[in-house]
């Protein structure tokens, strides 16, 4: 089963969300309708990219890689083509 990762922009809280999920319509509206406790406070969350991957597995350590590189900095790499 494919699995996405994704990065969330939240104007209100000038802050990144990065996460991974099978179904990324139905999670995107959970965070935007105050589902998500944790990004309830960021409404509405802005999609700013998708990298679907094969597995969960692979997302999992997809999302640990990008967090600890920093998602500023991982879509800035990403832009420059490193």
């Amino acid at each position: 089963m494919n699995h996405i990762v994704y990065i969330l922009w939240s104007e209100s809280l000038q802050q990144y969300y990065c996460g991974q999920t099978n179904d990324f319509s139905d999670r995107l509206y959970r965070h935007n309708s105050g589902q998500s406790q944790f990004t309830s406070r960021g409404i509405p969350w802005i999609e700013i990219k998708t990298i679907e991957v094969s597995d969960r597995k692979e997302a999992i350590q997809l999302e640990k890689k990008i967090k600890k590189r920093g998602i500023g900095r991982y879509l800035n790499d990403q832009q420059q083509g490193r």
